[in-house]
């Protein structure tokens, strides 16, 4: 391995993968003030990280001169193409002390892609993130993270600029099980969160009435009150999709049988889930699930257009969005994003950045300051 040490501080960073995820959490390196340059596979979903000041590279390759290389992708066949391709990461002369893997990716994936780091002497970092591009700006994303300690000591105050937490989970990949349990959570408590909330407007209780009780309760949680919105005002723009839960929720269950641990109720939410994308939800946000509930129970769901906080960026009102319309078509199958290499792993989008500097390394000059979701 290279001189982990040398990526503390003010080292260069490189990141692959500037989906909405990818562009938000890279955003506040950006902000930081620290040197950073991008690469997506569909150019132009860099533009808002150029205007801040990031350097964008035509290849992977060519971030393998920089200390660190953060990377959110889409799936496991992408980490390994961007490490290992022809045009990967390991393809050039040089490659950077430390990669920071932040996609929700496999573990057996993981573990591949751990084998080709260390085969260029590359420290390695499973690093999962739990939040959206909204929970990035807000400052309270959070990541668990597994690798070579020293590693992760390198490079803690990259993790903790972009991240507010990054916990140290053990050797290895067992991060990426961390990061499965939890999604396995999110799709039980979102099942859980919309059944409930169908049954109090079924007995004649306005929406955002219950959800404002839950919020103020002892149930209530950072997770239920930024669904807010979404709930309310059926607001399904897409950050982190059903298609994608279900394919975590895919993932999540073959380690359950691997483990041997019975999991009946993600089972169940599982085939829920499926059921989703085969009415046509497979593409919007994953609470879109509210429609299917309250089509079960015989309830016309419509918009209640009340401006509600999410409890992240307060004030702010979600734009009402249509309604599922019975009988829609289902939504060709297959792999979860398209187009570039974005990050799987969000929920809602928008919201200000508010990354903290602390005096770190300025960007580089002559670049321009502007600014991305």
């Amino acid at each position: 391995m290279q001189s982990v040490a040398k990526a503390t501080g003010g080292g260069t960073l490189g990141w692959v993968g500037t989906g909405r995820m990818g562009s938000a959490m890279a955003e506040r390196l950006l902000v930081a003030g620290y040197d950073l340059a991008v690469y997506n596979r569909t150019r132009g979903k860099t533009d808002a990280l150029a205007a801040r000041g990031a350097e964008v590279v035509g290849t992977v390759a060519e971030l393998g001169t920089r200390d660190v290389v953060f990377v959110t992708v889409a799936s496991s066949e992408d980490l390994l193409e961007v490490l290992g391709g022809e045009n990967g990461l390991f393809a050039g002369s040089s490659s950077p002390s430390v990669v920071v893997d932040c996609s929700t990716v496999s573990q057996e994936a993981s573990a591949e892609a751990r084998t080709l780091a260390a085969a260029h002497s590359v420290a390695f970092l499973a690093a999962p993130v739990s939040g959206n591009p909204k929970v990035v700006r807000a400052g309270k994303l959070t990541m668990a993270v597994s690798g070579p300690r020293d590693a992760f000591d390198a490079v803690h105050a990259y993790l903790t600029t972009v991240a507010r937490e990054a916990t140290y989970v053990g050797e290895g990949d067992v991060a990426r099980l961390v990061k499965l349990c939890h999604n396995l959570l999110l799709g039980v408590v979102i099942e859980s969160l919309v059944e409930i909330t169908v049954l109090a407007e079924k007995g004649g209780v306005r929406r955002h009435d219950f959800l404002a009780f839950l919020n103020d309760s002892v149930m209530g949680s950072m997770f239920t009150g930024y669904k807010t919105p979404a709930l309310v005002n059926l607001d399904f723009a897409p950050t982190f999709t059903t298609r994608l839960l279900h394919k975590d929720f895919d993932l999540g269950l073959d380690a359950a049988r691997a483990l041997e641990t019975p999991m009946p109720v993600a089972a169940l939410v599982h085939q829920l889930l499926q059921a989703g994308i085969g009415e046509g939800i497979g593409d919007m946000d994953f609470a879109a699930i509210i429609q299917l509930v309250a089509r079960g129970a015989g309830l016309d769901l419509r918009s209640e257009n009340v401006d509600v906080s999410d409890g992240l960026s307060p004030g702010s009102g979600p734009a009402p969005a249509p309604v599922l319309e019975p009988a829609a078509p289902d939504v060709g199958r297959g792999k979860a994003a398209a187009g570039g290499t974005d990050a799987a792993g969000g929920t809602d989008a928008a919201g200000g950045t508010d990354a903290a500097g602390d005096g770190r390394r300025p960007t580089g000059v002559g670049r321009e300051e502007a600014s991305r979701a």
